[in-house]
């Protein structure tokens, strides 16, 4: 698996990359009913997951990394270096998402993997995310992975109920 790190030209993602995200977007049904990222589920549009990522990529601590595998695009890990709460000292998996064709086949664990690897390469000693409190077959992937729940609380952006989860980065 290659992981590449997402670059718009001038602004704006180049339309077969788009193609791209919005048919991996729009293959996770499940996980955009439950979080509500999209106002229809059954139809996510090349024009919101443009807004979407632009969205994330105004935050200059925000980054998204697009894994591929025999030149197929096969996940998005969007992260973020710092979180806004000062207190908080470990950067954030803000979202991995897989395509569901090939969901099962160990591409999460490897792009999991991958990002984890590039915070330790930061001297990062730690990684955060959160999970929707519906999102059990999500809670079951990180906790698998090694993330240990630390608390409850909700997201900042619409105040969704999530469970924090962190791993340490051993060296």
């Amino acid at each position: 698996m290659l992981l590449e790190r997402l670059q718009p030209t001038d602004g704006a993602l180049p339309g077969e990359l788009l193609t791209e995200l919005t048919a991996l977007y729009a293959s996770n049904r499940e996980f955009h009913a439950i979080s509500g990222d999209f106002p229809d589920p059954d139809d996510v549009r090349p024009e919101q997951v443009a807004v979407a990522l632009a969205d994330e990529l105004v935050n200059p601590d925000a980054e998204v990394r697009l894994a591929r595998s025999e030149g197929r695009l096969v996940g998005v890990a969007i992260t973020l270096a710092h979180h806004p709460d000062p207190v908080d000292p470990d950067p954030w998996i803000g979202l991995l998402m897989v395509d569901a064709e090939v969901q099962g086949q160990g591409y999460g664990r490897q792009l999991a993997s991958l990002v984890e690897e590039e915070f330790r390469a930061a001297g990062r000693d730690a990684v955060r995310l959160a999970v929707l409190e519906d999102n059990h077959r999500a809670l079951a992937f990180w906790t698998t992975l090694g993330y240990e729940l630390i608390g409850h609380g909700n997201d900042l952006q619409l105040a969704r109920p999530c469970a924090v989860l962190r791993k340490e980065l051993h060296r």
